[in-house]
C-alpha cells in the first residue's frame, strides 16, 4: 500500500517555502530544483496540472525544472508568484569579501565592439592584404 500524503497546512507550507528559499539561497538548490519542490511538496500537483496552471507547455515546464530550459523572467516571476516569491539577488560569495574598487590603470580593458587582432595558428597575425 501506498502512503498516501496529505495537502499540508498553511504552517507547514509557509515552512517548506521557508526550506526551499534557504536551500536555493545557500547554493544547495538550483532554480530548477527549488520550482520542482514548491510544485511537488507545496501543492502537490502533477507536471500536466501545474503547467497548466501557469500557462506552460509540460515540456517547458519539465525543462525548467532540469534546468535544462532558459526561460524569460516573466515566466519565472509568474511560477514564483503563485507562491508569493519573487525573483531577487542572492550574494554569491560575503559581501564583505566584494571589492567595487577601479582597477588599477595599467590592466587592459577589452573594449566592446573593438576588433582586435586575432592570433592565429603558430602565433602568427595574419596580414590585411
Amino acid at each position: 500500500m501506498g502512503v498516501e500524503m496529505s495537502t499540508p497546512n498553511y504552517e507547514q507550507r509557509k515552512q517548506i517555502i521557508d526550506d526551499i528559499m534557504q536551500g536555493h539561497a545557500s547554493g544547495r538548490e538550483t532554480l530548477g530544483t527549488s520550482i520542482r519542490r514548491l510544485r511537488l511538496e507545496v501543492t502537490g500537483f502533477d507536471q500536466a496540472t501545474f503547467a497548466a496552471m501557469c500557462n506552460l507547455s509540460v515540456k517547458a515546464l519539465y525543462q525548467l525544472e532540469t534546468d535544462r530550459g532558459n526561460p524569460t523572467l516573466g515566466t519565472i516571476e509568474a511560477i514564483l508568484r503563485k507562491f508569493g516569491l519573487r525573483l531577487g539577488l542572492v550574494a554569491g560569495i560575503p559581501a564583505s569579501s566584494v571589492s567595487l574598487r577601479e582597477p588599477s590603470p595599467d590592466v587592459a580593458r577589452p573594449v566592446r565592439g573593438a576588433n582586435p587582432r586575432r592570433k592565429h595558428k603558430g602565433g602568427e597575425r595574419r596580414s590585411a592584404d
